[in-house]
């Protein structure tokens, strides 16, 4: 399991649950990542017993109550860094040209800000380049939004989704820990 699998494996769990087994074997790879960094796995463990019960339909029907009926928790990083005003904007062509500078395509329809294609184009990184310039985006442009996207679910929200949003924030912080700006 290396640092790219880990963010390709969470980036899918973040994305609209499409099955269940995917899933679940995701959640296996980013625990075992973490258990090889020696980083907190307890923290997957709820997640891991909601999506081992949970049938699909409860999964997507608990995806869409947090992410897309509660603004206040979508997981859109432009959302959380700048509301909804014209540096939005900017942060959202500065994603793009940034995929693109780098090649990166991402899949699928989301937002160049939604937290999963973010994760996507960290494991690209992870995968094409030696650290420093992932080091530079994540704490300069993902672990901001990642930590007030996290902040939003406040003390009242026990979603299991809060879980992924807090290991993303995790897997982050421990991915840029050597640079200062974290």
């Amino acid at each position: 399991m290396t640092r790219a699998d880990s963010y390709e494996a969470l980036s899918r769990m973040i994305d609209y649950p499409a099955e269940k087994a995917g899933l679940q074997s995701d959640c296996t790879m980013v625990s075992g990542f973490m258990k090889q960094q020696k980083m907190n796995v307890r923290l997957l463990s709820d997640f891991a017993d909601f999506a081992e019960t949970a049938t699909l339909a409860a999964l997507q029907e608990e995806y869409v109550a947090t992410f897309d009926f509660n603004p206040a928790t979508a997981p859109y990083l432009g959302h959380h860094l700048f509301g909804d005003n014209q540096k939005k904007g900017g942060y959202m062509i500065m994603l793009k040209q940034e995929y693109q500078r780098c090649g990166y395509s991402p899949e699928g329809v989301e937002l160049p800000d939604h937290l999963s294609v973010v994760l996507g184009f960290l494991a690209y990184l992870a995968r094409h380049e030696g650290g420093v310039q992932r080091q530079k985006f994540i704490a300069d442009s993902v672990l901001p939004g990642v930590e007030r996207l996290l902040a939003a679910f406040g003390e009242r929200q026990e979603s299991p989704w809060k879980t992924l949003v807090e290991t993303a924030r995790l897997l982050c912080a421990e991915d840029c820990k050597e640079v200062h700006s974290c």
